[in-house]
């Protein structure tokens, strides 16, 4: 169906006249569009979000999930801006003072993570916001390139995407003036009344945030995340499990392609459709790999407490992997509070039964890596996926 989904308007910036693309409010009018099939694809990311709510829900502990699917989000949602940081990459150096810039960005962006997690969940916290997003952007930014771009703060002159110059831009969002007023409507969206059903709204909402681009830098990262926040926010997810990072990165050109047929033909019927489809694919793939995961701890805590010479240390450290998947000696020591040759005797057990390996070959400050679990999350996180 064709309709209109904004406007321009003529701005003048870098001593050229442009025109700036304004967002008509939400929700789309006419209605979107919802066949039969659109439906069924409805129906279907719906029960495969559910089979990831009971697959977190089966586990002792659902911080085993969400500790590498939030790490896996922030790798790869940063490789989709240019990061060339891996999951290893982090795994292995996310704790120490000294950083790579990239290395650096991923942490930034695992912060910001946090940060919305903790204030949505605490009934003292922020409620999903512009506040709470521009807070995340402040984090986002802290000490990384765009660190000069107003953290925290939403802009105040005018960005483009794509191009050298807004000339020649692939797009370029509202002025700051019509921007403000698109954020202050689309914050009001969030708790409005809708016939359109949740699912499809988070989707709406993420090309609704792209297309107003509110930030100088890190808009991309943040509008991904906003998608898991509106699923845990419209309580379709217990826990934030599904991010679509993956998709969007695996099919980078179509997803950029849709998000204009929206702004160009008012097109938001095959935006759904791409973004459902998304939905299936990465909420069955998140619950494959719970269920990997679930499988591959419960293996190796009853080979550890099995195995006649295993100490409570050893045991204590298994139980604390998934949270901790890459050690090295002086962490163990911190992790259990025991001494050095007590941390090494614990990492021995779990290496020599296979559960821990090596992941350096250096004398000092070697890492130990529990390489089954890492192997679960690190599909296509790597720079040549």
């Amino acid at each position: 169906m064709k309709r209109k989904s904004g406007g321009y308007v003529i701005t003048s910036t870098l001593g050229e006249e442009v025109k700036a693309f304004v967002p008509n409010d939400l929700p789309p009018e006419p209605s979107i569009e919802i066949n039969q099939s659109t439906k069924e694809l409805l129906e279907k990311a719906l029960k495969q979000i559910e089979l990831l709510n009971l697959a977190s829900q089966m586990v002792p502990n659902v911080e085993w999930f969400i500790y590498g699917f939030v790490r896996k989000e922030a790798v790869v949602s940063s490789q989709i801006e240019g990061t060339q940081a891996t999951l290893i990459d982090l795994l292995s150096h996310e704790d120490e003072k000294i950083q790579t810039p990239d290395v650096k960005e991923v942490c930034n962006y695992l912060n910001a993570i946090y940060l919305a997690i903790d204030e949505i969940k605490s009934k003292k916290g922020i409620p999903l916001s512009l506040r709470l997003i521009k807070n995340m952007h402040k984090v986002l930014m802290e000490g990384v390139r765009g660190a000069n771009k107003n953290p925290g703060e939403f802009r105040s002159s005018q960005n483009w995407i794509g191009g050298t110059r807004p000339g020649n831009a692939r797009f370029v969002p509202p002025p700051p003036k019509e921007m403000n007023s698109c954020l202050d409507k689309l914050e009001k969206y969030l708790y409005a009344e809708d016939e359109i059903h949740p699912l499809i709204r988070s989707g709406i909402v993420h090309a609704q945030f792209e297309t107003i681009h509110p930030f100088l830098d890190g808009n991309g990262r943040l509008g991904r995340l906003l998608i898991t926040l509106l699923l845990q926010h419209w309580n379709l997810l217990k826990s934030p499990l599904l991010y679509l990072s993956l998709y969007f990165k695996r099919y980078r050109d179509e997803y950029y392609n849709k998000l204009n047929t929206v702004r160009i033909d008012g097109d938001w019927e095959s935006w759904i459709i791409y973004y459902l489809e998304g939905v299936i694919t990465i909420a069955n793939e998140a619950t494959e790999a719970a269920k990997k995961i679930f499988q591959i701890i419960e293996r190796d805590r009853k080979k550890i407490i099995s195995f006649s010479k295993s100490t409570v240390p050893a045991i204590r450290l298994m139980e604390l992997l998934p949270n901790h998947p890459v050690v090295e000696i002086s962490k163990v020591t911190s992790l259990l509070k025991v001494t050095k040759p007590t941390a090494i005797k614990a990492v021995s057990q779990l290496t020599n039964l296979e559960i821990l390996i090596e992941s350096t070959a250096r004398k000092r400050d070697r890492k130990f890596m529990y390489k089954d679990y890492v192997d679960v999350l690190n599909s296509e996180t790597d720079l040549k996926s």
